[in-house]
């Protein structure tokens, strides 16, 4: 199978990186020369257009900061539209708008194409080892075709349902480690300004019921100093953007999601758009004066499990029907 990846930034040249990493035949394309570059060394070779990569490839992935990006680069000049045709699969793993997915995907099945979003979660350390987990939304076919390369990307699965489904769950997902995050600033600034020992505190968090996923990773680099998780207030302002119009659209009430949209507008007009996201915490620090740091957690974070093949995740009950 010949992979194509398009976009080599903080997420995407990690998932590229395993790509090239398990044999598989990769060609990438990035606006960065030096990016390409890199993985030129180990073998891949170098796009010159989507299109151009398109007509060479079994599969393009797309891993692009935004939907406009990803539009430009799927029906853009020389783009992946002009490319595809049957038996080639496009897959988008990008955080992006259910219904612009939707749309691209339409516009690639009329070129005779199949396309399928996939999405991830779990960090950049994951990302870079194989292990993140991975929502694919697309037809069944469709997924069965893409596992392969999905289980070489990914450690955990899921098949979503339709093109859309894993794009809203990724939103929601990435809603829920933001208002981790805030609240993780809070409980960590208010144990500092109680004069808690900071390393104790961490602890006393990780081992009981108020942990989380992002405590146990975004938790170290903050209290590090770095607040180095490879991910921006920018895009998490998108993320949860994209969360709050999905609710909108449902007339969902929510009332902790509009908050959340403030206080990163309030950080982004304070640092700026692309500080990293851990540094939310800097708007309590700048508002006690307190210094909220330990001792001895690591600057990035990296992935302590084994890198190991991936495999399908069924939903709950998809396992006890299969067992009866």
């Amino acid at each position: 199978m010949h992979v194509g990846f398009i976009g080599l930034g903080n997420v995407g040249g990690k998932l590229a990186g395993s790509i090239v990493r398990n044999g598989f035949d990769l060609t990438v394309l990035d606006l960065d020369e030096n990016l390409m570059a890199k993985f030129a060394a180990f073998g891949a070779k170098k796009g010159i257009s989507p299109r151009q990569l398109t007509e060479d490839c079994d599969v393009v992935i797309t891993c692009l900061p935004s939907p406009t990006a990803c539009a430009a680069v799927v029906e853009g000049p020389d783009g992946i539209l002009e490319g595809i045709g049957p038996g080639t699969i496009w897959a988008e793993m990008s955080t992006t708008d259910a219904s612009e997915v939707k749309r691209l995907a339409g516009l690639v099945a009329e070129k005779g194409g199949e396309a399928i979003e996939c999405p991830v979660s779990g960090g950049c350390h994951r990302a870079a080892t194989g292990n993140i987990s991975i929502f694919a939304g697309c037809s069944r076919e469709t997924f069965e075709k893409a596992l392969p390369f999905l289980t070489v990307l990914g450690r955990r699965v899921l098949h979503t349902g339709d093109i859309g489904s894993a794009s809203v769950l990724k939103v929601v997902t990435n809603y829920l480690a933001t208002a981790n995050l805030v609240s993780v600033c809070e409980a960590l600034t208010t144990c500092k300004a109680a004069g808690m020992e900071l390393n104790t505190a961490y602890e006393a968090i990780k081992i009981s019921s108020g942990t989380s996923f992002v405590h146990e990773t975004e938790g170290q680099v903050i209290l590090n100093g770095s607040r180095d998780i490879s991910f921006t207030m920018d895009l998490v302002a998108k993320d949860i953007g994209l969360f709050q119009s999905i609710a909108e659209e449902h007339s969902v009430p929510l009332e902790l999601s509009p908050l959340l949209n403030q206080i990163f507008a309030d950080g982004i007009s304070r640092y700026g758009p692309r500080e990293l996201s851990p540094n939310i915490i800097k708007r309590l620090e700048d508002a006690t004066g307190l210094s909220v740091l330990g001792d001895g957690f690591p600057a990035e974070m990296e992935d302590d499990e084994p890198e190991e093949p991936g495999y399908e995740v069924r939903p709950t009950a998809a396992v006890a029907i299969a067992a009866e």
